[in-house]
């Protein structure tokens, strides 16, 4: 069945759905969420929830953050809450803070128009919106966001939901469709095509035909954005609990080479499945640990999706006579490097990020001093547990893994005994890097 149909029209009416015939409630918002609904309201003005909160209260989920849209401009929005400041330049919103809990509020927006010079509004000349703070109306807001599923709104003055897009029948159906032209949409906002795959893959949504079709023409377009910007959204991609999912879809659409162009070329010219796998994996493990409440560190998921070039260009420096913990750091410096100019990754990430791959090569020393040392170490255990992914998928020595394993879960005297071990003789030369070397199918079948 074709999820094509007409756009909604901005002039026509919109479609309300009262209490009765919704499963929204009060008491699934927050409650700092509905003061500021309230007394926006009280202050005589509109105030709707509006956005992902609305979305997955329809779909009974339970949302993580709360948005209000308002006809209140910011600055009158900044003065009814003394808790409250002013952010951004690009488009200008009030955080309204409660404790922990933001409440952004944001003024409805005026579609593009005769008022495109306006001095408040500024695209570049690829369409890409630098600026634009020109309010308008419920309905233009509306039209202005990105998915008819994230263009509803939670009306407080009588509870019902407002729908300008058809938003509620694609959320039934399952679809996630751009509102308007997805060739300018896309331009005016090409972090537009991460949000596609990320709540496609957060939901369970199929992308739209027509919306899907030109995000790989457009995918270039993520050059023009900030490496910082790209950071944020590459934490949201595969933070958020579906990031294998989410792994799929940007290499279905042609958008992971856009934020990891090294790591897309490493596993298009590898001879087997190894280094796909190893992603796949810990994607699938940091899924778990979000499911189950458990911390994710940033500077883990990017060694993970980093590791392949890394590894690669480390066994380059290797073969020309570098002792592999110095090609470690060098082949690190270089791909960190050339990487920044595409997805920014602060100091604080980086910096334990790459001691977990120079920590790598260190675990072949299975015995004495060394290995003591390595035991020490404050990052060993987030090497330790990279190291027993690599083996997991191949990609390292099963015995190296279980051998560290053995080593911290036993006893004083066991660890004695194991730290005093002569060194294994290993009868099949690995390739360095801990790569096992295949035979028979290329493929590693």
């Amino acid at each position: 069945m074709s999820t094509e149909r007409p756009q909604a029209d901005p002039a026509s009416p919109a479609t309300i759905i009262p209490r009765p015939d919704h499963n929204v409630s009060r008491q699934q918002i927050s409650p700092n969420a509905l003061k500021v609904l309230y007394r926006l309201s009280n202050a005589g003005f509109q105030a709707y929830l509006v956005g992902g909160g609305v979305r997955d209260l329809l779909l009974g989920r339970e949302p993580k953050d709360f948005d209000v849209a308002t006809d209140a401009l910011p600055e009158e929005v900044h003065d009814l809450f003394r808790n409250s400041r002013l952010i951004g330049r690009r488009f200008r919103l009030v955080h309204v803070r409660y404790g922990q809990e933001i409440i952004e509020v944001s003024t409805f927006r005026a579609l593009h128009g005769e008022d495109d010079e306006h001095p408040e509004r500024h695209l570049d000349d690829s369409g890409r919106i630098l600026r634009d703070n020109v309010f308008g109306s419920l309905a233009e807001d509306a039209f202005r966001r990105d998915f008819t599923v994230n263009a509803l709104y939670y009306n407080i003055a009588d509870f019902s939901v407002v729908d300008h897009v058809d938003g509620v029948r694609d959320l039934r159906d399952g679809v996630l469709r751009l509102i308007g032209d997805p060739d300018l949409r896309f331009r005016e906002d090409p972090v537009r095509m991460l949000r596609a795959v990320r709540f496609a893959a957060k939901l369970g949504f199929r992308i739209e035909p027509r919306t899907a079709k030109v995000i790989p023409d457009l995918s270039d377009l993520l050059r023009d954005i900030p490496p910082a910007r790209l950071f944020e959204e590459v934490l949201k991609l595969f933070l958020g609990g579906y990031a294998a999912q989410t792994f799929e879809e940007l290499l279905r659409h042609d958008l992971f080479r856009q934020l990891f162009p090294f790591t897309e070329e490493a596993l298009a010219h590898e001879e087997n499945a190894f280094p796909l796998t190893f992603v796949a994996k810990a994607l699938e493990n940091t899924d778990a640990r979000v499911a189950e409440g458990r911390p994710v560190t940033p500077f883990f998921l990017f060694a993970v999706l980093l590791w392949e070039p890394v590894r690669r260009r480390a066994e380059v420096l290797e073969s020309q006579g570098m002792n592999p913990s110095e090609a470690m750091r060098v082949a690190a410096d270089e791909i960190c490097e050339r990487q920044l100019q595409y997805v920014a990754l602060p100091r604080r990430f980086s910096t334990p990020m790459r001691e977990v791959w120079q920590l790598q090569p260190r675990f072949e020393n299975r015995s004495g001093k060394r290995a003591q040392r390595l035991l020490a170490h404050p990052r060993f255990r987030a090497a330790y547990d990279f190291l027993v992914l690599r083996a997991e998928t191949g990609e390292a020595d099963p015995d190296l893994a279980a051998h560290w394993t053995r080593l911290q879960e036993g006893d004083a005297d066991e660890q004695r005994a194991l730290l005093s071990q002569p060194a294994p003789k290993t009868g099949k030369r690995r390739r360095r890097g801990g790569r096992r070397r295949t035979s028979g199918n290329p493929g590693g079948e």
